[in-house]
């Protein structure tokens, strides 16, 4: 099970945080990026990512919780990130833009929301290697694990030797729920692993 932590505002300032996660036992760094109009928060700005991440040793996973998220594709491809997430609904034409992901050597994936019918992304799956399947509702950490998120794991796991994607599992994520979705390949952790002192603890609850 790999884990791939997600930056939250933590006890520690941006710089601290992000230091932290990258010196810590971690598969990743994931991070969201939220434009106000998909989802009422805020983050990042698209200029602020270069002086944050571009300086990791460990591999960056980004998420887009935005409108029309290829407009944003060439400040991010910059930073060459080992994923890019985006939400189907939210772009003209999805595949056109996991195809353009793809054709940077980054990992294309999709995201599915709670009251998103997995089984509707099924033409999605050839385009891309990772599918990120929420176990809260985007837009705010802290969240509760759905209950509902093991049995919509059991049905994207039918459709992987197909299409060889890879799933994780991002909300809620702690050492109880893990076990949950242990058939995943790995899990986003954001508010478990960022509200402690001590990371590589928190993670290593999380190694299954």
């Amino acid at each position: 099970m790999k884990v791939v932590v997600s930056y939250i505002n933590s006890m520690f300032d941006k710089r601290k945080t992000i230091k932290l996660i990258d010196e810590s036992i971690a598969d990743g760094i994931h991070v969201d990026l939220m434009d106000g109009k998909y989802v009422a928060n805020k983050n990042f700005e698209i200029t602020e990512l270069p002086s944050l991440f571009a300086s990791i040793t460990k591999p960056l996973d980004i998420h887009l919780m935005t409108n029309n998220p290829s407009k944003n594709f060439t400040e991010l491809f910059k930073l060459k990130p080992a994923c890019i997430y985006i939400h189907p609904s939210t772009e003209e034409n999805p595949i056109k833009a996991l195809e353009d992901i793809t054709s940077m050597n980054i990992d294309a994936g999709i995201v599915i929301n709670p009251d998103e019918d997995t089984l509707g992304f099924e033409k999605y799956f050839p385009y891309v290697k990772r599918v990120l399947l929420m176990s809260v509702y985007p837009g705010k950490g802290g969240q509760e694990f759905l209950d509902s998120t093991p049995s919509r794991l059991k049905e994207l796991n039918s459709y992987q030797e197909k299409y060889n994607f890879e799933i994780y599992i991002d909300g809620g994520i702690n050492a109880d729920t893990v076990k949950l979705v242990s058939a995943a390949d790995g899990v986003v952790s954001g508010s478990y692993v960022c509200n402690n002192q001590d990371f590589n603890k928190q993670i290593s609850e999380l190694k299954l």
